[in-house]
C-alpha cells in the first residue's frame, strides 16, 4: 500500500476529549473518528487492525470446532420478555417500537436469539455438542460511554454459544473455549491473565475474564504470589477465618445508647467514641428484586455488591434511596443499625464472633454501644460479602496476594440451563426423555482488544503494535522523493516484500523526513525501513524495530531478505 493512495489522517496534538492513552493514540494515529457519544467510525488503519484480530479469532474458533453464523442486530422484544431480561437489563438495552408498534431492541448480546434458533432446530442428543459463533456489531446504551473503544455504545464483538447434553460435555466445551481464548490472545501478542469473575447480567454459574495486563486498566485483579489463583476484584474470595473475631468467655456488656449529633460516617463515629473501625458495624440498606434487605459489614471493610447479589440469589441489587432508608429504619442515612430492624438481614462472615460492637441506633443522632449478636438481634444468613484487600491472603493456599490492573477483553461463562429453561430449549436424550440443553457463552471485544494492545504497548512517541495486529508489518520511508536513487531503492524493496506477502506501507509522500519519522512512530508499525540519499549512494538502507532503539544498516541488495527475517522473528517471539 502506498501512503499517497491511502488515508491515515494523523494529529500532532492530543485531542481534549481523549482521557486514556489508547483513545488518544487511536485518534492521533488516524485509526478512528468519533461520530457521536460512544460511537466511532473505523478508519482504514484501525479497520486493518480490527480485521487482523478477527482473522485470528476465526482461525482459533474454527480450530476449536465452533461454527460461524451471523444473527440479526435487531431483536424482537418478546424474546427478551420471555427470558425475563426485558426489564432486568436496564436502560443499556436500547428499546424501540417498529412500524407495527411491536417492542424491539438493538442487541447488546445474543443469548435469546441463539437459544430461540436452537430450540427450533436441535431436538436430539445426536445433534450435540455444537458451538455457534459470530463476529457482529452490538449496541449497549451506556450511561457514560468513555475511553474510546474501551467503553463505547456500539462495538464489534465475537460471541459464541455452546450446547451440550450434560455437565460433563458442558465442561469440555468450556475448557475448549478457555484454551482457544488463551491461543487467541497469545497470537495477538498480548500479555494477559485469565481470572475468576462474576457472571453479571449474563448469568450462569461460573466464569473467567481474560485480562490484558496494563497499569492503565480500569479493572483490578488479584493474583496469588505462589499458586495459580487469580480473580477480579468482584469475584475474589476471602480466606475463611482470616479476619473473624473470637468471642471468648467474657460476659457481654449492657447495651448503651449514645447521642451522636450529626455524626454519621465511620470516621466521625469511631473518632467521637474513641474506638477502632473494626469495632463498628455498618448497616447498609439495599433493594434486592423489590425486597428491602439490610447488609452488615465491619466498619473497616467495604461491602461487595456482586457477592451480596449472589448470596441473595437476586437478579438486581441496588442501594436504597434516602427516603426508603428512612422508611425502613426510622432514621436518616448514617444511623441505620440491626437492633429492632424489621427487614431481612445478611452479614459478612467477619462479624461472626464479634463482641460489644457499635452500630447505628435507627434514630436520628443515635448510635448503640456494646451491641451483640443473638442477644440484641439475629442474622438471616452469613456469607462472604466484603471486598478483598492487600492485607488478605490467598483463599486457595494462604500465601501473599498482589493487586494489579488489567483490561477485560474476553469473558467465558458456564450458563447451565438459565436460558434453556426460560426459553424451553429441550432435547430428547438416549432414553427418549425431554431434558434442558446445557449452555455456555463466550465473548471477545474485538475493538477493545486493539485498544488494550495499545494501552499495553506504547511510548511517548506513539503506538508499539504487536506485529500480528498492526495495520502493516513494515513501513518504508524514502526520505528524498526527488532523489531517483532513493526512490529506486525504496521501490525495489517494496516490490520484493509484496512478492513475499509482507504487509508493507510505502510512505511515498513528498514530506520532510521529520514528518515521516513522527508518523511512523505514532502509527506504531513494527518494522521501519529508511532510505536516504547518502545511504542510497552507498548502496545501503536502515532497518529499525519500533520496539527497539538500535538501527541496523544493511545493503539494499540484501535488505528484503533481512526484513523478512526480522518480521519472522517478531512472530516467532510470540510463540
Amino acid at each position: 500500500m502506498r501512503y499517497s493512495n491511502y488515508f491515515i489522517p494523523t494529529y500532532k496534538e492530543v485531542p481534549s476529549e481523549a482521557e486514556v492513552i489508547s483513545h488518544q493514540l487511536m485518534l492521533r494515529a488516524g485509526m478512528i473518528r468519533k461520530l457521536t457519544s460512544g460511537i466511532y467510525t473505523y478508519l482504514p488503519a484501525g479497520l486493518r487492525s480490527i480485521k487482523k484480530v478477527e482473522d485470528i479469532i476465526r482461525e482459533e474458533m474454527n480450530r476449536a470446532g465452533a461454527i460461524e453464523l451471523l444473527m440479526p442486530a435487531v431483536q424482537p422484544g418478546e424474546l427478551w420478555q420471555e427470558s425475563g431480561r426485558w426489564e432486568y437489563y436496564g436502560r443499556e438495552l436500547l428499546r424501540f417500537k417498529d412500524r407495527h408498534n411491536r417492542d424491539t431492541c438493538l442487541g447488546p448480546t445474543h443469548e435469546e436469539v441463539i437459544t430461540d434458533l436452537v430450540r427450533r432446530e436441535i431436538q436430539s442428543y445426536k445433534q450435540m455438542p455444537i458451538n455457534f459463533y459470530q463476529i457482529q456489531t452490538k449496541f449497549r446504551d451506556e450511561i457514560r460511554p468513555r475511553f474510546g473503544l474501551m467503553r463505547g455504545r456500539e462495538f464489534i464483538m465475537k460471541d459464541a454459544y455452546s450446547f451440550d447434553v450434560d455437565e460433563e460435555g458442558a465442561n469440555r466445551s468450556y475448557e475448549a473455549m478457555y484454551e482457544a481464548y488463551s491461543r487467541i490472545f497469545q497470537r495477538c501478542g498480548l500479555r494477559f491473565r485469565a481470572v475468576e469473575a462474576d457472571t453479571g447480567a449474563i448469568g450462569g454459574s461460573y466464569s473467567h475474564e481474560f485480562m490484558v495486563l496494563a497499569e492503565t486498566g480500569e479493572d483490578q485483579m488479584i493474583n496469588c504470589t505462589k499458586c495459580d489463583y487469580a480473580a477480579n476484584l468482584e469475584r475474589a474470595e476471602i480466606r475463611g477465618g482470616d479476619d473473624r473475631f473470637e468471642a471468648g468467655n467474657t460476659p457481654m456488656k449492657p447495651l448503651e445508647e449514645v447521642d451522636t449529633p450529626d455524626i454519621k460516617t465511620v470516621e466521625e463515629v469511631t473518632s467521637f467514641l474513641g474506638i477502632s473501625e473494626d469495632q463498628l458495624i455498618k448497616t447498609l440498606i439495599f433493594v434486592a428484586d423489590d425486597e428491602v434487605v439490610a447488609a452488615l459489614v465491619r466498619g473497616d471493610q467495604e461491602l461487595n455488591e456482586a457477592k451480596l447479589k449472589n448470596l441473595l440469589g437476586a437478579q438486581m441489587v441496588e442501594l436504597a434511596s434516602p427516603e426508603l432508608v428512612a422508611e425502613a429504619t426510622g432514621a436518616p442515612m448514617g444511623f441505620a443499625g440491626p437492633v429492632g430492624l424489621k427487614t431481612k438481614m445478611v452479614a459478612d462472615l467477619a462479624i461472626q464472633g464479634m463482641r460489644d460492637f457499635v452500630t447505628g441506633g435507627n434514630r436520628n443522632d443515635l448510635h448503640l454501644k456494646n451491641v451483640n449478636l443473638a442477644r440484641d438481634f439475629s442474622i438471616d444468613r452469613f456469607g462472604d460479602l466484603r471486598m478483598i484487600t492487600p492485607k488478605d491472603s490467598c483463599p486457595r493456599c494462604g500465601e501473599e496476594i498482589k493487586f494489579g490492573r488489567g483490561i477485560e477483553v474476553g469473558h467465558v461463562f458456564k450458563l447451565g440451563t438459565k436460558y434453556s429453561q426460560t426459553l424451553k430449549a429441550l432435547f430428547l436424550d438416549e432414553q427418549g426423555k425431554e431434558r434442558h440443553i446445557i449452555m455456555g457463552c463466550y465473548g471477545i471485544g474485538v475493538g477493545r482488544t486493539v485498544a488494550a494492545a495499545i494501552e499495553q504497548n506504547h511510548d511517548k512517541d506513539g503506538i508499539i503494535f504487536p506485529i500480528p495486529i498492526s495495520p502493516f508489518e513494515v513501513t518504508i520511508l524514502p526520505l528524498q522523493m526527488h532523489d531517483a536513487a532513493v526512490v529506486e531503492a525504496a521501490e525495489k524493496t517494496y516490490r520484493e516484500l509484496l512478492d513475499h506477502h509482507i504487509d508493507v506501507l510505502m510512505d511515498d509522500r513528498d514530506e520532510r523526513a521529520g514528518v515521516k519519522f513522527k508518523d511512523a512512530d505514532l502509527v506504531g508499525i513494527p518494522v521501519r525501513v529508511t532510505v536516504g540519499s547518502r545511504g542510497a549512494k552507498e548502496g545501503q538502507m536502515e532497518i529499525k524495530l519500533r520496539s527497539e532503539s538500535e538501527t541496523m544498516i544493511v545493503s539494499i541488495r540484501e535488505a528484503s531478505a533481512i526484513i523478512e527475517e526480522k518480521v519472522k522473528g517478531l512472530y516467532d517471539s510470540l510463540k
